[in-house]
């Protein structure tokens, strides 16, 4: 079985760390950088449980040199690709075929009925964009630490301010957590 070579940029799925980029190629390895773990792992180019999610062509012979432009790239479209990705989040069983009104106390205007689908989804589309805010922040070239600080406090206030809607959410690692659920 011949073994090609996958690029730096490649998205992978390992079975145990998740899904991972590929940020360096070893002579018998990928250094793949995975979320879940928060660091790198050596992954062999053999291993077989390594589910290829998005291919960049490798270069022949070994690895090229990465420059600081190289990687301020990568994370840009990353960050891009992150805006207009969707993750699933399960809604907690009990809301399903729910639905959620909206009643005026003027009993002469009509109530609005609004699936709680629709709704939750609406709240993880701004739980998402609050979350991209906080990486445009953090990967901010011009502002000082104080400033992403500042910005990121705003941000922590908004998620406490949404934390009334948890208890839509299934899994509690998918909830808003606001100052005091920072650690």
């Amino acid at each position: 079985m011949e073994i090609t070579t996958l690029g730096i940029g490649s998205r992978v799925e390992h079975p145990h760390f998740g899904k991972g980029v590929i940020v360096d190629v070893a002579s018998e390895s990928y250094i793949t950088w995975f979320k879940s773990q928060q660091a790198t792992k050596n992954i062999s180019k053999d291993y077989a449980e390594l589910r290829v999610l998005n291919a960049v062509e490798g270069a022949e012979g070994g690895s090229t040199n990465i420059t600081l432009s190289d990687i301020e790239e990568a994370l840009d479209n990353i960050l891009e690709r992150r805006l207009h990705e969707m993750q699933l989040v399960p809604m907690g069983n009990k809301w399903n075929n729910g639905m959620m009104i909206l009643k005026p106390s003027d009993s002469s205007l009509q109530a609005k009925e609004v699936p709680i689908e629709t709704f939750f989804h609406k709240i993880v589309m701004v739980r998402d964009r609050l979350r991209l805010i906080e990486q445009k922040i953090n990967a901010h070239k011009v502002l000082t630490d104080e400033e992403k600080v500042d910005l990121q406090q705003y941000v922590t206030a908004i998620y406490g301010s949404l934390t009334t809607f948890n208890v839509l959410f299934k899994e509690t690692h998918h909830q808003f957590k606001g100052m005091a659920g920072k650690e």
